[in-house]
């Protein structure tokens, strides 16, 4: 699971420490849960302070960019006003949108409306209609660092039954974060983030999830919402991930569009929300770094 390193030698998380007055102690702990069976992280998604704080940078330009979207987003505007807005900012601050050209994706952000469950593409023939919920999933690239965070917008006027899914979605996220420990598992958030969303009568995309972030796009660990408590991948401080439920107000299947193999939708055509953020496992329990 981890290289060999002679407890005199530098430690591998660059401090320029000896290992054994660094992370030797650490990296023991970690295997007597992998022995216990449990799935551990590897030293490369573990974030070093360094690149902690050069991915911070990145997610200061991500909540910068959706922040002035919040301010701008109206009745009346097509979603490729809104891809322009993210184009023009992440330029402007000498950074790239992580989702143009990824895997093949046109556009420099995702908007997805109404059943619309993700990875919706922005065009000038959608225009945002008073009653629509509309989710913006931004993604930066800075000096290699990532980024990634997502915000629910609703226009004009909407019904009760729409507000109350962005409103539960969001609640959703943070009942997961409060479940984010260290030496805890990603189980304790998924199973948190299942159970409120169940209670309150909804369903929660099982096929697509979260994911580690940070010196990648997506990285391990996978994050899902259908898990246990004490199971999945060992919460140790460094880990970087995103925490964002798709959330249904019908059933829970889903089908992707066969044309483009991008966009996403609800099976049903009903109502689907997601909030995403981004979570930094600390010493002491856990830091938002990006929204």
């Amino acid at each position: 699971m981890f290289q060999k390193i002679g407890r005199n030698d530098p430690c591998w998380c660059g401090s320029g420490k000896k290992y054994k007055t660094c992370h030797e102690a650490f990296d023991a702990r970690i295997r007597k849960e992998q022995m216990a069976g449990h799935i551990v992280p590897r030293h490369d998604i573990i974030k070093t302070p360094a690149q902690i704080e050069k991915i911070k940078e990145s997610c200061k330009i991500n909540i910068a960019i959706l922040d002035e979207i919040e301010k701008q987003i109206h009745e009346g505007m097509s979603t490729a006003e809104i891809d322009d807005i993210v184009m023009s900012m992440s330029e402007a601050a000498g950074a790239i949108p992580a989702p143009l050209n990824y895997e093949g994706y046109p556009y420099s952000v995702c908007t997805s409306v109404n059943d619309q469950v993700c990875h919706g593409f922005p065009s000038k023939d959608v225009i945002l209609k008073s009653g629509d919920i509309v989710n913006v999933d931004c993604s930066t690239i800075l000096n290699g660092y990532f980024s990634d965070s997502s915000r629910m917008f609703c226009i004009g006027e909407v019904s009760e039954e729409k507000q109350r899914l962005v409103q539960v979605t969001k609640e959703a996220v943070y009942a997961g974060l409060e479940a984010v420990k260290p030496w805890g598992y990603l189980g304790d958030m998924g199973q948190a983030v299942h159970d409120y969303c169940y209670e309150r009568g909804y369903t929660v995309v099982r096929e697509i999830g979260g994911h580690g972030v940070g010196l990648e796009f997506h990285e391990d660990p996978w994050v899902g919402y259908h898990s246990k408590a004490g199971t999945e991948m060992l919460l140790v401080p460094g880990m970087i991930f995103t925490i964002e439920p798709m959330v249904n107000m019908g059933k829970v299947e889903i089908y992707t569009d066969k044309e483009n193999g991008w966009e996403v939708y609800t099976k049903d055509h009903q109502p689907s929300a997601q909030w995403e953020i981004m979570v930094l496992v600390t010493e002491d329990g856990h830091e938002v770094l990006c929204w």
